[in-house]
Parts: C-alpha cells; sequence; structure tokens
C-alpha cells in the first residue's frame, strides 16, 4: 500500500465541504421558516410540507448512508457476493413502502401523529404497547446511527486526522444544527449531501473501471484472491448453502428499513399521499448507487492484491479512494463520505427523539404537555440520543465488521411489524396477542445474538445458520400472535378496542 500524504490545501478542501454541509444545516432554520418552530409538527416533521423533490432527497440521504458508502463494499471486499443481499433488499424495499406507507401517512395526518407509535396507541387503545414498540425503534436507531460514527472514524484514520476527537466536535456541530433547525435541517443539507456524493461516487465508477481494463477484469482478477485456500471468506459468488441465509437477509432487511424511525420520519414528512408513491417509483435510482458501489468494494480487492478480513474491510473504499486518485479529490470524496453520514445521523436522532418525547414522556409523565414544551424536550432529546450513539461507538462495542450494525438493527425493528404495517390490513389482532408476540421476537433474537457473540460467526449459528435472526424472531412474533388470537377466538373473547375508524385508512387520491 503506497504511502499518502495530504497538504493543508486537502485538508483546507476536506473541511471546508464539510463546514458548508454543516453551516446549510444551521441556515435551513430560515427555509420556509414558519410562524414559530415551537412546535413538535414543524420541528420534527417539517410542517408535513416537504414535496416529491425534496422527500426523494431527505428520503435518500435518509436511507442511503454510510452503510452504502463503508459498510457494504466493505462486506464485498471481505465476503464477495454475500453484500449484494444490500441490492436485493433495495429492490424489495419500494413495492412495500408503496403499499403500506400511504395508509399510514393518512390516518397519520388527519389525527397528528407525529411517530408510529402515536398510531399504535390509539390503533390497539394501549399506551404501553405504544411505548414498547418506540423503545424498541430507538434501541434499534442506536447501532445505525453508531455505524454512521464508526465509518467516519475509517475515512479520519485513512487521513491520518485524530479520529475520537473530531467526531466529538463534528457530532457536537450536528447536535447543535439539528436542535436549531429540526427536520428542515437535515432536509436541506441532504440536497448539497447527494450532489457532492453522486459527483464523487460517479468519478470513481468511471475511473477504476478504466484503469483495471473494465468490469469482467475486475470480476476475474477478484475470483482468483476469493478463491484462494487460504481465504476463509464467502466466495465472490452465493454458496447455495447461504440461499436460505442470503434471501431471509435480504426479506427481513427490506421489511425493516421503514420501520425504523427515521424512516417514518422523513415520509411523514411528506404534503400528501402522492408524494409518497412518487418517491416509491423514483427512490429505487438509488440502487444504482448502492450497486456501483458494491463492486467498488470487489475492485478494492484487486487493487490492493487480497480479500480484506472483517476488520479491515470497512477500509476498502477509503483505501481505494487514497491510492488509485490524486490527494485533492480524495479529501473532496472523503469529505463526500462524511457529509453522507452526518444528515442521516440527525434525521434518526430527530426519529428517536420524537418517541421519547410523544410516546414516554407525553404518555407517562406529562400528558398535558404542549406542543412547544414537546418540541424544546425533543430537541434536548436529539443531544441525548446523539451523545448516547457516540459513546456506543466511541467504546469500541461497535467495532469489526460494520454491517453487522445495520443487521441488529434490523433485527430489533423488525419485531414492531405486526403492530405497524399488519394492523393497516386487519383489525383481528389484539394488544395482548401483538405486546406478547413482540416479546417473543425480541426473546428469539436476544438469543440469537447471544449465539452469534459466542460463535465467532458473522450471521447465523446452530438454529441461525440458515435464517436471518430479525426473521426468525419475526416468526416466532406471528406464531405468538395467531396461538393467543386462536384461543382468544375459542374463548369467544376476541375484540377491537382500537379508536381508529376503518374510513381513516383510505386514502385521499
Amino acid at each position: 500500500m503506497s504511502a499518502v500524504t495530504f497538504s493543508d490545501l486537502d485538508y483546507g478542501v476536506f473541511f471546508a465541504v464539510v463546514i458548508i454541509a454543516l453551516f446549510v444545516g444551521f441556515i435551513a432554520y430560515l427555509w420556509r421558516k414558519p410562524k414559530t418552530m415551537e412546535d413538535i409538527q414543524e420541528w420534527g416533521l417539517g410542517g408535513r410540507r416537504f414535496g416529491t423533490v425534496v422527500v426523494w432527497f431527505l428520503l435518500g440521504g435518509d436511507l442511503y448512508t454510510a452503510y452504502t458508502l463503508i459498510a457494504v463494499p466493505g462486506l464485498a471486499a471481505s465476503s464477495g457476493a454475500l453484500a449484494m443481499f444490500a441490492i436485493t433488499y433495495g429492490i424489495m424495499i419500494y413495492p412495500i413502502v408503496y403499499a403500506t406507507m400511504p395508509r399510514l401517512y393518512n390516518v397519520a395526518k388527519k389525527r397528528g401523529y407525529i411517530t408510529s407509535s402515536d398510531y399504535v396507541k390509539d390503533r390497539f387503545n394501549s399506551r404501553l404497547l405504544a411505548m414498547l414498540i418506540g423503545l424498541t425503534g430507538v434501541v434499534a436507531e442506536l447501532p445505525y446511527i453508531a455505524l454512521q460514527i464508526v465509518s467516519i472514524s475509517y475515512v479520519l484514520r485513512a487521513m491520518y486526522l485524530p479520529a475520537t476527537i473530531t467526531l466529538i466536535f463534528a457530532f457536537a456541530l450536528v447536535a447543535i444544527f439539528t436542535f436549531v433547525s429540526g427536520l428542515r435541517g437535515p432536509a436541506l443539507t441532504a440536497i448539497l449531501k447527494d450532489a457532492i456524493i453522486w459527483v464523487a461516487v460517479i468519478a470513481i465508477v468511471i475511473y477504476i473501471p478504466y484503469k483495471l481494463g473494465g468490469f469482467q477484469p475486475i470480476f476475474a482478477d477478484a475470483s482468483k484472491y476469493f478463491s484462494t485456500p487460504s481465504s476463509s471468506t464467502t466466495p465472490l459468488f452465493v454458496s447455495p448453502t447461504l440461499g436460505l441465509g442470503y434471501t431471509t437477509l435480504a426479506l427481513g432487511s427490506a421489511l425493516a428499513l421503514f420501520l425504523y424511525p427515521h424512516g417514518v420520519t422523513g415520509t411523514l414528512g411528506s404534503k400528501d399521499t402522492k408524494t409518497i408513491k412518487r418517491n416509491a417509483s423514483l427512490l429505487p435510482l438509488y440502487n444504482v448507487l448502492l450497486l456501483m458501489v458494491a463492486i467498488l468494494g470487489i475492485a478494492a480487492v484487486v487493487v490492493h492484491n487480497g480479500v480484506f478480513s472483517a476488520s479491515t474491510s470497512s477500509f476498502a473504499i477509503p483505501y481505494l479512494i487514497r491510492d488509485e486518485f490524486p490527494s485533492l479529490f480524495t479529501s473532496f470524496a472523503y469529505a463526500a463520505i462524511v457529509v453522507g453520514s452526518v444528515v442521516p445521523a440527525s434525521i434518526m436522532a430527530i426519529a428517536s427523539a420524537n418517541l421519547l418525547t410523544r410516546n414516554v414522556y407525553v404518555e407517562y409523565i406529562n400528558p398535558n404537555a404542549s406542543s412547544k414544551t414537546q418540541s424544546w424536550l425533543s430537541r434536548i432529546l436529539v443531544l441525548f440520543v446523539i451523545g448516547a450513539s457516540l459513546a456506543f461507538s466511541l467504546i469500541k462495542v461497535a467495532s469489526g465488521d460494520i454491517v453487522f450494525l445495520q443487521t441488529l438493527g434490523g433485527a430489533i425493528v423488525l419485531q414492531t411489524l405486526p403492530a405497524i404495517y399488519i394492523s393497516l390490513y386487519t383489525r383481528k389482532m389484539s394488544k395482548y396477542s401483538v405486546g406478547l408476540g413482540w416479546l417473543a421476537g425480541i426473546i428469539a433474537i436476544i438469543y440469537g445474538q447471544y449465539l452469534i457473540s459466542f460463535s465467532g460467526k458473522a450471521f447465523m449459528p446452530s438454529l441461525y445458520d440458515f435464517m436471518y435472526v430479525g426473521i426468525f424472531g419475526l416468526l416466532v412474533n406471528l406464531l405468538v400472535i395467531l396461538v393467543i388470537h386462536g384461543v382468544s377466538m375459542a374463548m369467544g373473547k376476541v375484540k377491537d378496542e382500537g379508536i381508529i375508524d376503518n374510513q381513516e385508512f383510505l386514502i385521499d387520491q
């Protein structure tokens, strides 16, 4: 690996791009400024006034993150074709969004819901279930925000910068602009974020294959490294023995993505259901970006003459850029990755803060809290959530192959699917069956992660060898719901206690 040095100009470009992006987050406070920002709907959802273009950038910034730019190509560099599950689930996501999110949006707008747990509370007439679903979302967000932070640390280390101090400074600024601007901050910043990421990725995707002679030689050369007898990684194709695991990992990730609080928050910021449907049709364009970046992970194996280990795989893209491009472009590309991490971290923090405010504080501490009080508490909780995620990443809990952070968060939030998605289409579930199903699913994935931690495997040991732990937990979850529902029917005690009328789900045309 060649020694690379960065000049003062290179560092200047890097910090200038990052600071400009953060500055845009601050001035977003003035963008489409309402009469007051001391309103939870204005601060937390941008007043539900974002149109198709803004939502496209917002959800793109929300969903295509450091996971896209660091974790997926890193997994490709260490495990070959297994990383392509991200492309597969990227294709699966949007039909699910098209079918579910307009219905959730419709009832949320009519009733003034800020979070998915607000909906769960009224759908099942249960504050406790709403709180449990909300806290599940918050817990699932922590490793996802940590993924953004850890990804930035790899870029900083590749650029020979002090990672810990720089991370703390960067995320302090993110916390402040989120505190000030609310959802308008990441929404406006996402436009700049996407512009610089597309510029950087397109340049890399054109240059690297050109230098290596095209995509066919890249895959041909990479296959030699992945076929090395000493290699313990997955080959450059998905083994038939991993077929079910690969499929369930892709399906589970697709089902989970818009169950995350940040996916719901970005969607509820839309001005109408037509905006959501248009974006469900347009957002697959980002999958082209994801595919190209995943292939660059394979190219990194060729450039660096060997498969990356799980512990070093997250350096695949940073090292590829640093060793193959002039230092000035490298600085720009690194800045793009950093900005691509801080924008989604801001949205995730807002979504988590809204859940803690609406479904814990308002429900159990201060039921009469005004919208102004809720807005200010959410602002304060944003600082707490970002701080907790920063601590989670800095104490090295989130080390190694960082794609694990996304699969872990997905497994957790997937257990909220019956309470949110399925309940949009049926009224035959009770708060007891959904609550006990949730508990059984959480226990199943905790047990699965326990086995994984002590097996040293990247995915599922023993029973979990053939299936993504999130899907296994969901199957246990659904089985418990069905059993309890069957018992309730037999006893003649099936009763819908929800207060939402079926007509409220109907989508305005």
